[in-house]
């Protein structure tokens, strides 16, 4: 709705009096900051001249102790004003030149006036601190912006729900301190700012979404009631950004009780860490934990495997033509993703309570000091109520204490008396220091030659015996690889442990070949990590996270039934978010995880809520008609009106040719402007390819697993690794039936498709893909 003249110039000099205000307080908080900063300073260079320092008796002590926690208590408080008023600066430099987004006039029905309230990204209060200038988005009152229409309208807070009548709802983009977009509307935001908003350039970093937050998205962020929150979202419809504004949203909600560090989000690749790292500062809070499933698999067996990830499977699948053995890794992949496998491993652990464990020998030199079979002949002399981790800390302690044992009559060994001979004189002086203290203490004497001799006997085979020890304290002696090898070694015992009703993939020979293959180098099958690893926490006791509140999970769909199950039992207190998109599911393990139903019963349908996102934003209106066509049930995803250019779907004789019509293309959507173009190849292999193809006639980024960042110009990326991401134009390298035509890949290839923000071209030789529209 238009406004009239007088209503603009009247929000203008609001803006300019807010602003001024806003200026004010920031001149102030520098000086606060620079005197308090100055304090700190001062305070940490003169430290110990403030404190008295004597340690000559119990008194003097007593004195010492107490001016060292005064003087440290004073510089905490110092430095805690000092983060305060600095996070404060940053804030309010942010609304300097742009405060506010949204404007309601709301009357309570117990109230006869309506009160004025006003929207931004923090809140601002007048002088006197009795009125708000501007709420905090997050505040309950500032849902009716995004869920509300003028008329009856209520919104609930702390205390209950509050009723009442909204009269206006208005929508600013301010910038400079100028307002340049004004308009009263009565749906949640106007197809004005948000057309405005979509039609920008794609950036390297993805951006807050407050201002643009749809109705169905504010019900992901404001949602707090649910153990687990399931949001299916169609590509482009803002699922990841909604996210990001949750995890906002409750921290600003639970400022009391939740800190950022006691979230953390798992995404889909490092990439994806740095493309939203920007999003929480932006909102003023602080950045979240940000990890990889893989990097969290690689601290805890890294040291002992060579580990697998999933774009080096899904290489390997990619690039290798269907046959037996692929045919085979596909059937053990989706087993070993599986709920059955679980219960494998699960019914494993309870019988090794009985039978069957597996130890390493203690070995030392060479010779075996405590054997295999003495070990889990000790181990079975255990209550067998006992818990498995507790029989195994009892373990623990016997081989220590044969350890110790063995270390005193090891002390009279040759070997010993040569390493006493060719001691270095810095080890010859400890043993000497260590000597000394056992003379004060009246055990013995320095002239003893005799006691001398076994203080240094003493010193080298403790030394030789030290990483043993840390051997024996870490459960290196449970044979956990043996344990998992014998899954794939006794198919007997194996079909023991299958629950009624199921059965092992038809390749499963095949599939043990080239599991055990893999281990004898020590190494794991990417399908192979998340069972290992859980075998070993059921054996030797879950390393669960307590201190996590929430954990975050970015494209769920990439993700097993099996590495959710481990997650679920790893943060035990955590609420859980999950984000995805089931028609993504482009990594052979993600056929496992199937329907939402399976997804629903990790947690139970009572603790779980579903909020699907169906309208999508990121790509033209032209471009989601046309990609939605290449999926089973995408006429369920509505398409945002943003009118654009039609895809292109464009043939080539030979290869020459499409690298020609690709550079020729390339140099057109930089001369309108695109600042983000990005060649998607199918592989990675195929991206090193035409990167170097490129790279003779312009300057192009190959981005691979390992990139850090992304960056303006021209990209080339494997299909897999540009999920979550949107570029302002994408050129599919090879849309060909010969590329894209197993049923596994139709995802991948829609995936690439779905990045495009405003054009996709789609470049093919030979016949073109049968997923085409």
């Amino acid at each position: 709705m238009a406004i009239d003249e007088q209503d603009w110039k009247d929000e203008q000099a609001r803006v300019t009096d807010v602003t001024a205000r806003i200026g004010s307080k920031i001149t102030q908080l520098e000086k606060e900051v620079g005197d308090v900063r100055g304090d700190v300073i001062e305070m940490r260079k003169d430290f110990w001249d403030e404190v008295t320092v004597n340690f000559s008796n119990p008194d003097d002590l007593g004195e010492t102790s107490t001016n060292l926690r005064q003087q440290s208590q004073v510089l905490s408080e110092r430095e805690r004003s000092h983060l305060q008023s600095s996070k404060a600066l940053k804030k309010y430099r942010k609304l300097v030149s742009s405060p506010y987004f949204g404007r309601i006039d709301f009357r309570e029905t117990t109230e006869d006036q309506a009160e004025t309230i006003y929207l931004g990204i923090g809140s601002l209060m007048d002088e006197d601190m009795e009125n708000f200038l501007i709420y905090d988005w997050r505040a309950p009152i500032s849902s009716l912006y995004y869920d509300g229409s003028p008329g009856e309208a209520r919104y609930e807070t702390p205390s209950g729900m509050v009723t009442g009548e909204m009269s206006l709802k208005r929508q600013f983009v301010i910038r400079d301190r100028v307002i340049e977009v004004l308009f009263d509307t009565g749906v949640t935001i106007g197809d004005e700012l948000l057309q405005q908003v979509l039609s920008h350039s794609a950036d390297d970093r993805m951006k807050n979404i407050v201002a643009t937050i749809q109705k169905e998205q504010n019900a992901v962020i404001r949602n707090d009631k649910t153990r687990m929150l399931i949001v299916q979202g169609a590509a482009g419809s803002g699922k990841t950004s909604a996210a990001l504004q949750r995890v906002a949203y409750l921290l600003y909600k639970y400022r009391e009780t939740l800190q950022a560090d006691q979230m953390i989000l798992f995404s889909p690749n490092p990439l994806f860490n740095s493309y939203v790292s920007t999003v929480l500062p932006e909102l003023g809070e602080d950045n979240m934990q940000q990890t990889t499933f893989q990097q969290y698999l690689e601290h805890r067996l890294g040291r002992e495997f060579d580990l697998e990830d999933v774009f080096s499977q899904t290489e390997s699948l990619l690039n290798t033509e269907e046959n037996a053995q692929q045919q085979a890794r596909r059937e053990g992949i989706a087993f070993k993703s599986g709920a059955s496998y679980l219960n494998i491993i699960t019914s494993y652990k309870d019988r090794l309570q009985s039978r069957d464990m597996m130890f390493r020998p203690i070995v030392f030199q060479g010779r075996i000091i405590i054997s295999a079979e003495e070990m889990v002949s000790q181990f079975y002399t255990y209550d067998a109520s006992v818990k498995m981790a507790n029989r195994l800390d009892l373990m623990r302690e016997w081989l220590l204490k044969h350890l110790s044992d063995f270390s005193v009559e090891e002390r009279k060994s040759k070997w010993v008396e040569d390493q006493i001979e060719l001691m270095d004189p810095d080890d010859y002086h400890r043993a000497f220091q260590t000597m000394r203290r056992k003379q004060q203490k009246n055990e013995t004497s320095f002239n003893d030659f005799d006691a001398e001799k076994e203080a240094l006997a003493k010193m080298v085979v403790s030394s030789r015996l030290k990483p043993l020890r840390r051997w024996i304290k870490n459960y290196r002696f449970v044979d956990v690889k043996g344990l998992y090898s014998r899954l794939f070694q006794d198919s007997y015992m194996l079909k023991e442990l299958l629950e009624e009703g199921t059965e092992l993939p038809k390749s499963w020979s095949e599939i043990s070949t080239q599991t055990l293959n893999q281990i004898a180098d020590k190494a794991l099958l990417y399908e192979d990590v998340t069972p290992l690893l859980y075998l070993k926490e059921l054996l030797q006791g879950f390393r669960t996270n307590t201190g996590i509140r929430h954990v975050i999970i970015d494209e769920v769909q990439d993700y097993s039934i099996f590495q959710l199950e481990f997650l679920k039992r790893l943060f035990p207190r955590a609420k859980m978010t999950v984000l995805g998109d089931l028609n993504q599911a482009i990594y052979a393990h993600g056929e496992e995880l199937g329907q939402l139903d399976n997804l629903v019963s990790l947690y139970g349908e009572d603790e779980t809520e579903v909020i699907s996102l169906t309208r999508s934003y990121r790509s033209t209106y032209n471009i989601v008609e046309f990609t939605r066509s290449m999926i089973p049930g995408g006429e369920q995803i509505v398409p945002f009106n943003r009118p654009g250019e039609a895809p292109e779907v464009i043939p080539a004789a030979d290869e020459y040719e499409l690298h020609t019509n690709i550079l020729k293309d390339i140099a057109t959507l930089q001369e309108k402007g695109y600042h983000y173009v990005a060649v998607i190849c199918k592989t990675e292999e195929e991206s090193r390819r035409v990167h170097g193809v490129l790279s003779e006639q312009m300057q192009a980024r190959l981005i691979t697993k390992s990139t850090p960042a992304f960056e303006k110009g021209i990209l080339v990326v494997p299909a897999y690794l540009a999920k979550g991401v949107e570029f302002d134009a994408v050129i599919i390298y090879n849309g060909s039936n010969a590329h894209y035509h197993r049923e596994t890949e139709r995802k991948l290839f829609y995936t690439a498709c779905t990045r495009a923000m405003h054009e996709l071209h789609i470049y093919y030789t030979g016949e073109k893909s049968k997923f085409l529209p």
